[in-house]
């Protein structure tokens, strides 16, 4: 499992650079001009973890397999959108396929950038973004709460629990509050994930500066910093141009070229850190001599389920898990030294996956 992120953002703020330093692609043409991203671009990258190339040389493994994050370079948005402006009813479509929302924000000045408003406020930017997406779930719940009226008539209990939870969506929307603010308790959880509401997703303010200020960031990032924390979201500052300049070298040209900058790792390690952390997510590996890899489950995952993002048919036939723990494999030189060391476990249906694990599944077919 990995997660997918869309890229958003108002025209000219460094979105498609981004995209294209992230996925090491030109594929998202990026142009001083609104609206140069038409069609939403996809893109999919490695997730960067030293720890699996460590595995893999223990295990002395011929293949390396990293987990992998999507991203998704969406268009340019504008006031009006969630009324059709600009490109708005695509820009919407596309971002509630996504589990995350990756809000870019200019926090830099370049009088050679045009910005859509004529000035730079990364705030107001990210109140422009959060407003359309909020009127755009108001008009959806509208429209659903009125085919919902018959079900609720008839007693149907999913349309009555739906109609509740819209309704409590509509009362923090109309009190200027986006849909993650409701309080919602574990049994309605699974409905309210349906409602597939633009202002649920989670939410990553990535601040983009000048390549002088990547590593400290500046004022106007700051700002970002203290809306983020306010609202329990979390913000990240990068340098798109930094990030393209970097897409472009090889590992060790890149070390370099960092260490001049200043910076200890590149932005898409801490683009991925913060999207791991928002999402509550974790990696846990497989390593043999063929190859070693990694996969991404969500924190608190039981070993049957976590088993079941290599093949559904090890979730459904699970019998166990042979677990050790990543220090305890480095340590002790891979799993034959583990399992002499007393540090393979053996664990059921109930284990709950702990970060880092190096897993082995039992199965019946």
């Amino acid at each position: 499992m990995g997660f997918k992120t869309g890229i958003v953002g108002l025209p000219n703020v460094g979105k498609s650079t981004l995209f294209n330093a992230l996925t090491r692609t030109a594929a998202a043409q990026a142009a001083n001009f609104p609206f140069c991203t038409i069609e939403p671009n996809v893109g999919e990258v490695a997730v960067p973890d030293t720890r699996l190339a460590t595995l893999a040389e223990i295990a002395t493994s011929k293949q390396v397999i990293p987990a992998r994050m999507t991203f998704v370079d969406i268009a340019g948005l504008v006031k009006g959108a969630s009324k059709g402006e600009g490109l708005g009813n695509q820009f919407l479509a596309n971002i509630r396929e996504c589990d995350a929302i990756a809000h870019v924000l200019r926090c830099f000045e370049d009088p050679d950038v045009t910005h859509v408003d004529g000035r730079v406020d990364p705030l107001a930017d990210a109140e422009t973004i959060e407003t359309e997406l909020m009127l755009a779930d108001m008009e959806s719940i509208e429209k659903r709460m009125q085919g919902l009226v018959r079900k609720v008539r008839g007693g149907d209990k999913e349309a009555v629990q739906q109609e509740r939870l819209l309704k409590d969506a509509m009362a923090a929307l109309e009190a200027g509050q986006p849909a993650r603010t409701v309080d919602v308790s574990g049994e309605d959880m699974k409905a309210w994930k349906s409602l597939q509401l633009l202002t649920q997703k989670p939410v990553l303010y990535v601040c983009n500066v000048d390549e002088s200020e990547a590593a400290e960031g500046n004022a106007l990032s700051a700002k970002v910093a203290e809306k983020a924390a306010a609202e329990g979201a979390v913000s990240v500052v990068i340098s798109a141009r930094i990030e393209e300049e970097i897409s472009q070298l090889d590992d060790e040209e890149a070390a370099m070229f960092l260490e001049e900058m200043g910076l200890e790792e590149a932005g898409l390690s801490r683009v991925i850190r913060a999207g791991y952390e928002l999402l509550g997510l974790q990696t846990y590996f497989t390593v043999g001599p063929k190859e070693a890899r990694a996969w991404t489950i969500r924190k608190g995952t039981l070993a049957p389920q976590a088993a079941g993002v290599i093949h559904g048919d090890f979730e459904r036939g699970f019998i166990r898990a042979e677990t050790i723990a990543y220090d305890d494999y480095v340590t002790l030189k891979g799993e034959q030294g583990a399992k002499d060391g007393g540090k393979m476990r053996v664990e059921g249906k109930s284990y709950e996956v702990k970060d880092g694990d190096v897993l082995h599944f039992l199965f019946n077919a």
